[in-house]
């Protein structure tokens, strides 16, 4: 397999806000890491599967005290985690970072059969597909991946209020994908960062910790909210009629 010249990429989306991802990673497990400058301090929404530092690749863009927030625990969302000094998560699942013994795998056959299952989907029948088509450097072995454990420095609830200095985002508690799962609300701009809440594209709700009544409440919720963008855990950013519709459509599936 070849060796990625580099890991990430990055896209500028305007109000200060700057996507990062890694295109080397299957679209099934690619997380949008969205990277918030504030006054203070600057803000990182989730931190991908951790395959190459995102610390290094974000070294250029900040000066700053950064907060870096997991918006749940899956294993797409939290790779980095522990390269930053703040770290903060909901706390229903931030014990569960201190001993990390969620799945993780780059290759389908580290997949349980429950989730190997929805691979199909996406292209990744089979027992040797690979999520990845590069490697970020020589000896890095897909079979020895790990998520590195960590402690988060502080827990987040419903209410609670992550402050930039110029920038406030207020948190949500929006379970279904996953217990913690929560999402980031800027009121004065109508922005809401939702990590896998919601996003354009297939939601699950059948993972192990998955909870469909919790997540019909949530997308309720969702859907009364007044919001200009909607910024999610994976796939493009929308808009509040977006928004609407895929609300919609989860609440003729599962309501």
């Amino acid at each position: 397999m070849k060796i990625a010249e580099r890991w990430f990429e990055r896209k500028e989306v305007g109000d200060g806000v700057t996507l990062l991802y890694e295109p080397h990673v299957h679209p099934f497990i690619r997380c949008n890491i969205w990277f918030v400058r504030g006054r203070d301090r600057d803000l990182l929404i989730d931190t991908g599967t951790g395959v190459a530092s995102l610390k290094d690749a974000i070294a250029d863009l900040t000066d700053k005290p950064l907060t870096a927030v997991a918006t749940h625990i899956h294993y797409d969302h939290v790779g980095s985690l522990h390269e930053f000094d703040t770290r903060l998560m909901h706390e229903i699942e931030a014990p569960r970072m201190e001993d990390y013994r969620e799945f993780a795998a780059l290759t389908s056959a580290g997949f349980p059969a429950v989730l190997r299952e929805s691979l199909a989907g996406y292209g990744l029948d089979g027992e040797d597909a690979v999520l990845v088509d590069a490697l970020p450097h020589d000896g890095f072995s897909l079979d020895s991946y790990r998520i590195t454990s960590t402690h988060a420095t502080g827990h987040l609830k419903e209410g609670d209020v992550v402050d930039l200095g110029d920038r406030h985002f207020s948190v949500f508690h929006l379970p279904g994908h996953s217990p913690g799962s929560l999402g980031l609300f800027e009121d004065a701009s109508k922005t809401l960062f939702s990590g896998d809440a919601i996003y354009d594209g297939p939601l699950l709700d059948e993972l192990p910790d998955s909870d469909i009544a919790a997540y019909l409440t949530t997308i309720k919720r969702l859907r009364g909210l007044d919001v200009r963008v909607v910024h999610g855990g994976h796939d493009p950013s929308f808009g509040r009629e977006r928004l609407i519709q895929i609300c919609d459509d989860y609440l003729a599936l599962r309501g």
